[in-house]
């Protein structure tokens, strides 16, 4: 994974906006590389450095697995973040569009987990390499759902415990995971849960109890990536990608020891929302580790406004100067189209708000490089 060294490298979270033919089950191979071929050239035009394929063949980050996993069906339990217990009418309007209600939709996990074949992120990874063969590009990466989002969102009706079924998804998602080192990608772990899990689905009950099912998450994580190097990893964590109230979060502070256990050298995060933008501090008083590096999110990924370039540059020095300049990729909080029918941000918006990322960059390099 390439870090800092000479200049601010930027970055993103993984999805953006698809074109709205995909995903598709019935699309064509040709139209999903055409695709892939076209976010890889938008993201390079916008002046994004470390970049991947958009997610263009996913329905979302997560329930992707369902068309590579067999073992699901039914209908899993519902998730809503608890600030709609507070906010009825905020939540009211939310779960008004129908497209993110289909999107919450999940099957359960109601028989033995299996990894079907790497048919499907074979593809992915052909596309990617072909789309960015001969760019330029600075590296690529490929984005897949941890364990413990994966059973966060799915619902485990089969296994005899939690525990049982986050190693049966880490024994089959080692597949995947290994698939896309081999090919000689960045391998981008998913794990909203390790933060959201408490927000939407109170993992645990109380926060002791919550701090000890992040740590059994990250056991997973550890397990399924033992034979890839941590350079080779990053890691995504967020507290719900959304444009609401938030106020029921868990501090960045309460979980970042548990967190940087987890074996990917980078971790990403959210860190320009008004939520969480004030937890660059955190740093201040917990050291990062030699190994490690940070790819906070300096623009936000739910709302429409586009962020100054001095404002993303301030966001990047403010971490540089707590954990070292090279130890700092610039990102964004999520993803611009975590579920692909639900964009709450306008796709040509979305590339413009990546465009003032680099400029931020670039005004933060002049500061922290000379």
């Amino acid at each position: 994974m390439q870090r800092s060294s000479e200049r601010v490298l930027t970055t993103h979270t993984g999805s953006l906006p698809r074109p709205f033919d995909l995903p598709a089950s019935g699309a064509s191979p040709g139209r999903l590389s055409e695709a892939v071929v076209a976010v890889v050239r938008s993201q390079l035009e916008a002046g994004v450095d470390v970049v991947n394929d958009g997610e263009v063949s996913k329905p979302s980050y997560v329930t992707y697995v369902t068309e590579r996993l067999a073992g699901f069906g039914g209908t899993g339990r519902p998730l809503a973040p608890k600030d709609a217990e507070d906010f009825p009418e905020w939540a009211e309007k939310l779960f008004a569009d129908p497209s993110l209600i289909e999107a919450l939709r999940s099957p359960a996990c109601v028989e033995p987990i299996i990894y079907r074949d790497t048919t499907a992120v074979d593809r992915d990874i052909a596309n990617l390499k072909a789309a960015t063969d001969g760019t330029g590009a600075t590296e690529a990466f490929l984005s897949a759902a941890s364990p413990g989002v994966i059973a966060l969102f799915l619902e485990n009706k089969h296994y005899a415990s939690d525990e049982e079924y986050l190693a049966a998804l880490a024994d089959a998602m080692k597949t995947e995971y290994d698939a896309i080192h081999r090919a000689g990608l960045v391998l981008q772990l998913d794990c909203p849960d390790l933060a959201m899990g408490w927000n939407v689905a109170e993992l645990g009950g109380t926060k002791e109890q919550f701090l000890k099912e992040v740590a059994l998450r990250v056991e997973a994580i550890n397990d399924a990536t033992r034979d890839i190097p941590p350079e080779q990893m990053r890691l995504h964590l967020c507290w719900g990608n959304y444009e609401g109230p938030h106020h029921r979060d868990i501090a960045l502070r309460e979980i970042l020891t548990e967190v940087l256990r987890a074996r990917p050298a980078a971790i990403s995060f959210e860190g320009a929302n008004p939520r969480h933008e004030h937890e660059w501090r955190v740093f201040e008083d917990v050291r990062l580790p030699e190994e490690k590096a940070l790819i906070p999110g300096v623009i936000d990924s739910t709302t429409n406004y586009i962020e100054h370039p001095e404002l993303v540059a301030q966001r990047i020095v403010r971490y540089a100067e707590l954990v070292g300049r090279e130890n700092v990729l610039a990102g964004t909080d999520c993803g611009f189209a975590t579920f692909a029918a639900f964009v709450p941000v306008d796709p040509k918006i979305t590339w413009a708000k990546l465009g003032a990322l680099s400029e931020g960059a670039e005004l933060a390099t002049k500061r922290l490089f000379g």
